[in-house]
């Protein structure tokens, strides 16, 4: 086969796998709704089963629901029959994913989970089929015509049934208002962790913040920074309101000013007023990219009230493997 029969092939593979979920979205009716408010209700987990290329649509399903805030499982059905039906209670939905809606392995196990009580959603190609008229709510996902010439292999149809399952899942995590903090408590590791991280899992907070008054003097100062070690000390005023930071590089600067009068200073004379500060509700990635558009190495995390709450440093980032 020449290059541009093989690309030609790809495009034509592609095109029918997208015109099946195009036609797939045009058809989503009440059925859908009915799916999304049975598993938003659900008191439970949700079970997923699918055999073949069905079974690894149902795997990806259940990651997807797990990881947007709706405990999931996948069971093998061939498995299920020798003890994992166990692992079933009443309370769960039953998600079952089968092209035909006739696959033996699964339906074998309708009359169980009839018997149980358990509601079912099937995802599905044929509305007829024995797994449609056993399930609660049918969530069609028929195709014209697999990708494949012989119309043996599922793609196309595997294609749509794997993004019905992601709509599913997405509109029951917009239905519950799963969000960003949320998204980051589930995925603590990797790069979506990285990228959701949170300053407030970072600072420095209480005893280990160097925090000096305005008229401290110079002496003190060094003396807080040394102790601390985090290369600046917060200054406060009487309050306890943040107005100024002291640096290792106000030092360098200070000294090259004051010479030998600068340990005749105070906290005020040798401050930099207004630093840059941060919520500890921002991103570790928000922190991240103001020290390097500001070139600093600290960050303070004042509240609403300008009270201090922490303390961001450039190696607590580094340890974070983000850049």
């Amino acid at each position: 086969m020449t290059k541009d029969e093989i690309i030609r092939i790809g495009k034509k593979v592609l095109n029918i796998e997208a015109d099946a979920v195009h036609k797939l979205a045009s058809s989503l009716d009440e059925s859908f709704f009915k799916a999304v408010d049975l598993l938003f209700n659900t008191k439970s987990r949700v079970i997923v089963i699918g055999m073949g290329k069905s079974g690894l649509v149902g795997r990806k399903l259940a990651a997807t629901l797990s990881s947007c805030g709706t405990p999931a499982m996948f069971i093998h059905p061939a498995e299920a029959g020798h003890g994992d039906l166990g692992m079933i209670v009443k309370e769960d939905v039953l998600i079952a994913i089968s092209y035909s809606g006739d696959t033996k392995e699964i339906v074998g196990l309708l009359d169980f989970f009839k018997r149980a009580g358990i509601k079912i959603i099937s995802i599905t190609g044929d509305k007829k089929s024995r797994l449609a008229k056993y399930s609660d709510i049918v969530l069609e996902a028929k195709v014209e015509k697999e990708a494949e010439p012989n119309g043996l292999v599922p793609t196309a149809s595997s294609t749509a049934a794997l993004a019905l399952g992601d709509a599913v899942a997405i509109a029951l995590m917009k239905k519950k208002g799963f969000g960003e903090n949320d998204f980051a408590v589930v995925h603590p590791k990797g790069e979506v962790g990285k990228k959701l991280l949170k300053v407030e899992s970072l600072m420095h907070t209480g005893s280990k913040i160097a925090c000096i008054s305005l008229e401290t003097p110079m002496e003190g100062v060094l003396q807080e920074m040394s102790k601390k070690k985090l290369g600046m000390t917060c200054v406060v005023d009487d309050a306890k309101t943040l107005v100024g930071i002291i640096t290792d590089g106000d030092l360098r600067r200070r000294i090259q000013k004051f010479g030998k009068d600068l340990l005749k200073k105070t906290a005020r004379d040798c401050m930099s007023p207004n630093p840059c500060t941060v919520d500890k509700e921002d991103l570790a990635a928000t922190a991240l990219n103001i020290m390097e558009e500001n070139k600093i190495t600290s960050l303070v995390i004042k509240n609403k009230e300008g009270k201090i709450e922490g303390v961001v440093h450039l190696h607590d980032l580094w340890r974070t493997e983000m850049f």
